[in-house]
């Protein structure tokens, strides 16, 4: 069966956690104690829901998802790999675990994880999902963490996760024939097939993405598979503050992390954190932050320098890399929260949107000057 094909979910929508819906979930970690009230919630209509509850023991974080989603394995195979980077001294999330000795809890249609709160600032809490880092300094502590991160993720051999739902992988374009890769997947997977059957998708991807896969096919072999994070962006991290100098206190949602390429991240984090998008989905504003792309690079690679190869693909895979995260979104919405309007969006505005922008003059630009960067091995500042 196709990893994308889903049992018909039990909700459409996820509502908000209760605390009443929390208890007999904490009630198994008996070094909590009880909970006391909310500090914080948030409700997500799609992916997930979660806050942070006060208890006896300190703050924890909850997270709530729909068991057609994420099941206790594909959950426990993402507590694994965060507590690997743990035990190489990373400030990654602590995952706890209950008597039972796990960490992927289920209860009725939901499978719950429970993490203690970590030290640091939630400054970009309140701030739409993309938003910018409020500065370059906060761009260089997140691309210096991001390279921690990798270094540590080398020693971690694990298999890429039995879920293909919303999670970062690189396959689909990573091949040789992407088209036919797509088509596989439409073979096997009804509810995509009858998504794109409706949209002239073939065509669209010859103009808008296979140019730039036949610019990347030739590197990609030579970069190096290992788990990646796939969603690092400025909300997904605590600060020690808002001025400098500035650092990453603690690394947060391993919930997109799977077996990919280290520049898969580079580029996911550039995607969201550099380039400006408006409120509504997937829209650009016609703004990139220079200063905060180089020194988010600058960062990183003061820490793990790109080799030349990884430097030349970076602009090459950038148009590409959300590609794959956007086709398990249509499924994801036509099947789980029953919203094709959201799936058509998605499939107009991201998978095909976002390769557009990257044809016109802004996109161009940034990749213009990721082709600088390489050639120069150095910062080449492009007006905007």
């Amino acid at each position: 069966m196709c990893p994308l094909t889903l049992q018909k979910s039990p909700v459409s929508f996820h509502p908000p956690l209760t605390l009443n819906e929390t208890h007999p979930v904490l009630s198994r970690f008996a070094q909590l104690g009880g909970v006391k009230k909310w500090i914080w919630r948030r409700q997500n209509p799609y992916y997930a829901a979660s806050g942070i509850a006060a208890t006896s023991s300190g703050p924890v974080f909850i997270k709530r998802h729909s068991a057609c989603v994420r099941d206790a394995r594909a959950l426990t195979q993402e507590h694994r790999f965060i507590a690997h980077l743990r035990a190489a001294q990373l400030p990654a999330s602590e995952v706890l675990t209950d008597v039972s000795g796990a960490s992927a809890i289920v209860h009725g249609n939901w499978v719950y994880e429970v993490h203690r709160a970590m030290p640091g600032i939630d400054l970009y809490r309140d701030a739409f999902f993309w938003t910018p880092f409020i500065s370059a300094d906060h761009a260089r502590a997140a691309g210096h963490a991001l390279a921690q991160l990798h270094l540590a993720a080398r020693g971690y051999t694990a298999p890429a996760r039995r879920t293909q739902m919303l999670v970062g992988r690189f396959t689909i374009f990573a091949s040789a024939d992407p088209l036919a890769r797509i088509d596989a997947l439409m073979h096997s997977c009804p509810s995509l097939a009858r998504l794109l059957a409706r949209r002239r998708w073939r065509a669209e991807a010859h103009r808008q993405l296979l140019p730039f896969h036949a610019r990347l096919y030739p590197l990609i072999q030579a970069l190096e598979p290992l788990w990646t994070h796939n969603d690092w962006h400025a909300s997904n991290l605590l600060w020690s503050g808002a001025s400098p100098p500035v650092r990453v206190t603690a690394m947060l949602d391993f919930g997109l992390s799977d077996r990919s390429y280290a520049l898969c991240d580079l580029a996911i984090a550039i995607e969201r954190n550099i380039i400006g998008w408006r409120a509504q989905p997937y829209i650009h504003s016609g703004q990139i932050d220079w200063d905060a792309l180089d020194a988010f690079l600058d960062g990183y690679e003061s820490l793990k320098p790109l080799t030349e190869v990884e430097a030349h693909a970076l602009p090459r895979l950038l148009p590409l890399v959300h590609t794959e995260f956007a086709l398990s979104e249509m499924v994801y919405f036509n099947s789980v929260t029953h919203a094709p309007e959201q799936a058509a969006l998605t499939y107009e505005r991201y998978f095909l949107g976002h390769a557009r922008w990257f044809n016109r003059p802004a996109g161009q630009a940034l990749l213009t000057h990721l082709e600088r960067r390489a050639s120069c091995g150095r910062s080449a500042h492009v007006i905007d």
